[in-house]
């Protein structure tokens, strides 16, 4: 099964696939979750934010057809004090989900707290301790250090973690 992880955003998209394949004839364990393609896609501040949205859509399109994911594993957002900045961050999922949707996949939602949980263990944990159990639990190249790609990463653990259950 592969899950399509979004961290959204309209500057930074958080953006991962990840693969799990099924033991070999049900014996065994299971196999442990991939990291088969994680970027931070980036937008312009210097594009009209139209553009930026048809952009974000644009990629994630591609991603969808490139590597066939059956869901979309997609953070749901969490109030704070700029309330344009949310704004705008929730048109950027609201393209993200479209184009999951228009493409078939499942979609799945989890807040920034359940991430952590099923990440570390503890729901309030700090960026720090995610950081280190999501090298824990996935292996990624050295050079992987964006938050939002990290994030995406994380996000699709747990859609896989409340998929066992």
């Amino acid at each position: 099964m592969r899950i399509l992880g979004i961290d959204p955003g309209f500057e930074r998209l958080g953006i991962a696939v990840l693969e799990k394949a099924a033991s070999a004839k049900g014996y065994g364990a299971p196999k442990k979750e991939q990291v088969i393609f994680s970027e931070c896609f980036k937008t312009s501040a210097k594009l009209d934010f139209a553009q930026r949205l048809n952009l974000i859509g644009e990629e994630i399109k591609k991603i969808i057809k490139e590597y066939q994911p059956e869901v979309l594993a997609i953070e749901t957002l969490f109030l704070n004090t700029n309330q344009k900045t949310v704004m705008r961050v929730a048109e950027a999922r609201g393209v993200a989900v479209y184009e999951a949707s228009r493409a078939g996949l499942k979609i799945f939602e989890a807040s920034p707290p359940q991430i952590k949980v099923a990440t570390t263990g503890y729901g309030r944990a700090n960026k720090e301790q995610m950081i280190k159990m999501i090298k824990i639990l996935v292996e990624i190249e050295k050079n992987k250090t964006s938050d939002d790609e990290l994030d995406a990463i994380a996000i699709a653990l747990t859609a896989f973690a409340h998929m066992r259950t």
